[in-house]
């Protein structure tokens, strides 16, 4: 019998009050949408600490899809917290993991139980680093250029954690790379050590990738992205959200809010 996939927590980091109004910005439902597809079929998103207001707006903003979409994620959205959630289902936190990029681990294919853990050596810690875990967990609206340390909140609750290497990546592709490595056995790559290697091989990345628009307008992405594996053309493409570049063309003259 197969193992349970695990779950995927977006920890709504921008609401200072949990019953004020607010709007989600185009390019986050973007995002979050794309998290969905990333994820696939058989699983579940959560979207927690959202305000009355922006949980309905997020749930008819998810709700919206084409017939020619791929399979998505289920979603859930909860106005409570990760902790409380937790509390509730009776969720561990030690099954929690946190992607943090102060984290002392870089994620590995082992963490979700799915795959052999990193041999370990007797001058290693391996055998501390906790795991797996059954959820990931990851402080919304996350992609700042420079990056703010929008995740210290929740480290000091506690949670286990591992990072994604040493770049900044927008929210999405934190969960398409921790879904891409902890489901399919990919690995972060050589730089990460015995942790990066992945039993299906390593992923392949695009960082800061420069988007064309012709007329000689381009935009410098400040982000890592995996490379889009469906894209058509001789040149690697980064793996971004449907409609995104279109949004950025629209906002070119307007500084970015990532």
């Amino acid at each position: 019998m197969a193992s349970k996939r695990p779950e995927y927590v977006i920890e709504h980091m921008e609401e200072d009050d949990p019953d004020a109004p607010s709007v989600f910005p185009e390019w986050a439902l973007l995002e979050y949408r794309h998290m969905l597809s990333l994820v696939g079929a058989g699983s579940t998103v959560h979207f927690t600490s959202l305000s009355s207001a922006s949980l309905d707006s997020l749930r008819e903003a998810l709700s919206s899809s084409s017939s020619t979409n791929p399979p998505r994620a289920a979603f859930e959205l909860h106005t409570a917290s990760i902790t409380t959630l937790a509390e509730k289902q009776g969720i561990p936190l030690s099954s929690i993991c946190l992607l943090d990029p102060r984290a002392q681990y870089c994620l590995h294919a082992s963490d979700a139980g799915k795959y052999p853990a990193p041999s370990v050596s007797e001058e290693s810690q391996e055998g501390q680093a906790g795991g797996p875990f059954t959820h990931f967990l990851y402080g919304g609206i996350l992609g700042d250029d420079p990056p703010r340390d929008r995740t210290s909140s929740l480290r000091a609750l506690g949670f286990p954690g591992r990072h994604l290497g040493k770049v900044q990546m927008t929210t999405d592709t934190a969960l398409g790379v921790t879904k891409r490595i902890v489901e399919d056995g990919k690995g972060m790559g050589d730089q990460e050590g015995v942790r990066g290697e992945g039993p299906e091989g390593a992923l392949q990345w695009m960082e800061f990738p420069e988007l064309k628009f012709g007329k000689g307008e381009s935009v410098s992405m400040p982000f890592r992205y995996m490379t889009d594996e469906t894209a058509k053309g001789s040149e690697p493409q980064p793996l971004m959200p449907p409609g995104m570049r279109e949004h950025i063309r629209k906002d070119l003259d307007r500084s970015f809010e990532f």
